[in-house]
């Protein structure tokens, strides 16, 4: 019983121990590093500035809608004599509208008649400004003024001003109207003085005008 008894003691010290032998390794819990940020996002680079382009003077009176300032003529019938020369070197700065004597010459924009003179290069002559102030408008070589027309009158696109002659140094034999533009700045004191603005070509803003 005794040698029983102590063999049995020995069989449970050596399963302990066995035991103690089997356990499981002490396991180290690593923790993954954090992941790192994304990369900052660049804001996208400003779209560069675009200046603005001042329109032209052409431009500007091509806007206004002009209307071909002798009664009866298509627009296809008119013809660039802008640069043509003129002797002694000068420039037209006008185009030339050929009609019969007496045909009504018009307003071509709304504005002021602002003088009405005589002189020996444009003959009979009427100098008009646009309602802006800005464009001035020279008709010459004229057989004669719309009744009634002074200094001063307001007057209508369209409406009669003169008539088709040839006046001053044009040809008898070709009667027309002499039509210049001239640009001056919005509030110039030139404004309304013929000979101080920029000779602007009408051509385009009658001919290819609504």
């Amino acid at each position: 019983m005794g040698y029983f008894l102590a063999f049995l003691l020995a069989v449970m010290a050596f399963s302990h121990s066995s035991m103690d032998g089997l356990r499981a390794p002490a396991v180290t819990v690593v923790q993954a590093p954090a992941a790192a940020p994304p990369p900052a996002t660049k804001a996208p680079a400003p779209a560069p500035a675009v200046a603005k382009q001042t329109p032209s003077a052409e431009e500007i009176l091509a806007a206004r809608q002009l209307v071909v300032p002798v009664q009866g003529i298509p627009r296809s019938r008119l013809k660039d004599t802008f640069d043509e020369g003129r002797g002694k070197g000068r420039a037209h700065r006008a185009i030339d509208i050929m009609a019969p004597w007496g045909t009504p010459v018009l307003a071509a924009d709304d504005g002021q008649v602002t003088k009405i003179s005589s002189n020996r290069g444009g003959g009979l002559s009427v100098y008009q400004t646009d309602a802006s102030g800005r464009f001035l408008y020279y008709y010459a070589h004229l057989a004669g003024y719309a009744e009634g027309l002074h200094d001063g009158q307001l007057v209508r696109r369209g409406e009669v001003i003169g008539y088709v002659g040839a006046t001053g140094n044009a040809p008898d034999h070709a009667p027309h109207l002499h039509f210049a533009v001239q640009y001056v700045e919005s509030g110039s004191r030139w404004a309304k003085l013929w000979g101080r603005g920029e000779a602007v070509n009408p051509y385009l803003a009658l001919a290819l005008a609504n």
